[in-house]
């Protein structure tokens, strides 16, 4: 029977494996997962799969805009080992480095297969350049057959990705077949199993196009819905509200839901507040590594060398041939702080230095070039140009730290605890000082057998969702994702004979799902303005409330990214009572249900990055945060994981440390400290 608003058809489906988002490392796990179904198959063991997205996976997750760049791209003469090393000091020593090392060690075949797809690869021919659009009649290698890339960095290559999502989607797609594919549903809520708390059962959503709840069982997901923007007052307000670095749509979906679940989140403290392009958000690394460009103040000094003395108070990481991200925001935001603004990218002396050893025609692809690195993946950023009359070989664009971010893919680690690789070593948690107080349910060490897997059976994430493991950038989550799939089939048939028995009757899921929509029909017309009702409020409202707390309390822009124990002990009052109040918000239709639930994930996620905030008494990245109280980066006592589990029932988080341990050599990034 067709559903009516407020009456929802529910539609119950059982799968073997569920996949849980739309983005590059759903990508990588539905192009990968079909040969080891047929590999099971053959062993005996059917396994069914199906993707469920809250968009459409051609422009579903943080690259459907596109990208000008592959941000890892190992190649065949560097080491992941120092990829490792990287990952660690640019995360101020706090990553693991099994994560990192594994998938430096698999990403490569992931860009080779993009290549084969269809991705435009910048390629070095013979000494000239090509974008990857036209070739000469000799050369043009593939990367896999000894192609040599153009690098904008040392880990980086040069793309025209306009249409990259759109590639590896595809791809996915044929792969996976249009039939184990359902689109426009978001999944809002995993259930655990009546018969085991710390096993996942199953989810429920609903469809953002008609009046129908779904709800799915299953023995193992992959949950991969990005990470988190909009929990801090965005810089961009009224006409440009929806403008962000991170796409809007990402809501902390993967965080909340695992929490909710039982699973351990790991450095939740963690954010990403990105220096971009101002009002645009126009991506600045081109211009860093290819273009040869430098940041100044007003007054046309390179902050970088200007302050480079603030390096030496972050040992060892101020010391690193390329310093930490965080430090390098630590740096411009001392300019802006002591009224040096505003900072600028020196465009037109870079681009000026480039055409002194170049043709004409090398110069007029030059300046395409500049205007290419916004095309391809954040268009907004040229109709900035345009409209302020920028050209920028001739005149210079502003730069501005962005609100913070939570995410575990780009230089950023937030995110889940997961299974590392067999054949790397971990540590016990023995080994921690503080070990006793870790819940004794969770698994020992950074290895419990499956790949990508939480701390809660049959729950494995990849992507923006694993922690404690930044740059993965777009090529790294599509290896995630495909590592993922084979462990997940690997698990279905470790568990052929189980059967998943969801904890929570249909019944009470469905109306749990619809409460927003409930709340509306039944006080609507209690007031003639729809918007002002004393018994619910809108979800854009409730939002708006959420910014306000977290900006000015969790070390937003108002506070130039600084906070206090006095301060989040403000914001935790107001987000317990702001959890209370989310229990009235209304939806008056699908999409503002979409808004509602993006919300109730939003609120659990800043939540949790608070807590963390709260406990880790240390500044651990300055430039992204300061604990003013604790305003130093202290090694002694906090050089290790903070970790943290909900109950859903009770509401409570534990938050402990987990201990840290390098599995490669570090002290080759470092340079000897200044004195």
């Amino acid at each position: 029977m067709a559903g009516t608003f407020g009456n929802p058809e529910v539609v119950q489906e059982e799968v073997d494996i569920l996949i849980i988002g739309g983005g590059m490392a759903a990508c990588g796990a539905a192009y990968e997962i079909m040969p080891w179904i047929g590999a099971a198959k053959d062993a005996g063991v059917d396994i069914t799969v199906k993707l469920v997205d809250k968009a459409a996976m051609d422009r579903s997750g943080a690259v459907a805009q596109g990208l000008s760049a592959i941000n890892t791209y190992i190649g065949p003469h560097q080491d992941p080992a120092d990829y490792a090393r990287m990952v660690s000091n640019d995360l101020m020593g706090i990553t693991r480095d099994d994560l990192a090392y594994d998938l430096g060690r698999n990403v490569d075949d992931s860009v080779h297969l993009f290549e084969e797809w269809g991705l435009p690869i910048w390629k070095t021919v013979n000494g000239e350049r090509f974008d990857g659009a036209t070739w000469p009649k000799e050369g043009g290698k593939l990367l896999k057959d000894g192609g040599d890339p153009v690098r904008s960095g040392k880990w980086q290559i040069m793309i025209n990705g306009e249409s990259y999502k759109w590639i590896v989607a595809e791809a996915a797609k044929k792969a996976l077949g249009s039939d184990n594919i359902q689109e426009r549903v978001f999944i809002v809520k995993l259930v655990n199993d009546a018969n085991d708390k710390n096993r996942v059962a199953g989810a429920v959503g609903f469809s953002t196009r008609e009046d129908k709840v779904y709800v799915y069982k299953f023995k193992a997901c992959l949950l991969v819905a990005g990470g988190c923007v909009n929990i801090f007052r965005p810089r961009s307000v009224g006409e440009g509200q929806g403008r962000a670095w991170y796409p809007v749509w990402n809501a902390g979906s993967t965080y909340t839901m695992a929490a909710e679940a039982g699973a351990e989140l790991t450095m939740m403290e963690n954010r990403f507040v990105p220096a971009r392009f101002k009002d645009g958000y126009g991506p600045v690394g081109a211009w860093f590594l290819l273009f040869k460009a430098q940041a100044t103040n007003a007054y046309g000094e390179v902050y970088m060398t200007k302050n480079k003395e603030l390096l030496n108070d972050y040992p060892p990481y101020g010391q690193a041939a390329v310093p930490a991200s965080c430090l390098r925001n630590h740096l411009m935001l001392k300019e802006m702080k002591e009224g040096r603004g505003p900072i600028y990218m020196d465009t037109v002396t870079a681009l000026g230095k480039l055409r002194e050893t170049l043709s004409p025609r090398e110069v007029k692809h030059l300046e395409a070039e500049a205007w290419e690195d916004f095309l391809d993946m954040c268009i907004g950023q040229c109709g900035i140009w345009v409209g302020e009359n920028i050209e920028p070989e001739k005149k210079n664009s502003e730069l501005m730290p962005t609100e913070p971010y939570l995410l575990g893919s780009h230089s950023g680690c937030c995110g889940i605890w997961a299974s590392g690789p067999e054949d790397v070593g971990a540590p016990t948690t023995e080994e921690h000082p503080e070990a006793d107080k870790i819940p004794a349910h969770l698994p020992q060490g950074w290895n419990w057998g499956y790949r990508g897997m939480t701390t809660v059976r049959g729950l494995f994430t990849a992507g923006d969702g694993v922690g404690a493991s930044g740059h993965k950038f777009s090529s790294g989550s599509h290896t995630e994702g495909r590592m993922a799939a084979q462990s997940m089939v690997k698990f279905v048939m470790d568990n052929k004979d189980w059967t998943p028995t969801l904890d929570t009757p249909v019944e009470t899921l469905v109306e749990e799902i619809y409460r927003p929509v409930r709340t509306f029909l039944e006080h609507k017309d209690y007031t003639t303005a729809i918007d002002v009702n004393p018994h619910y409020i809108t979800p854009r409202m409730l939002q708006f409330r959420l910014q306000k707390i977290m900006d000015e309390y969790v070390a937003g822009v108002a506070t130039y990214y600084t906070t206090n124990g006095h301060m989040l002990a403000v914001a935790e009052e107001k987000l317990g009572m702001l959890k209370e109040d989310a229990m009235k918000m209304r939806a008056k239709d699908l999409h503002e249900l979409l808004r509602a639930w993006e919300n109730y994930h939003r609120i659990l996620t800043a939540e949790a990055h608070m807590k963390h905030i709260q406990f880790r008494q240390e500044s651990r990245y300055p430039g992204f945060y300061y604990r003013m109280d604790h305003n130093y980066v202290d090694e002694e006592n906090w050089h290790c994981f903070v970790n943290s589990v909900y109950d859903k029932e009770t509401k409570q988080w534990t938050v402990f440390k987990r201990a840290h341990k390098d599995l490669v050599d570090k002290s080759k990034l470092f340079k000897p400290a200044a004195h």
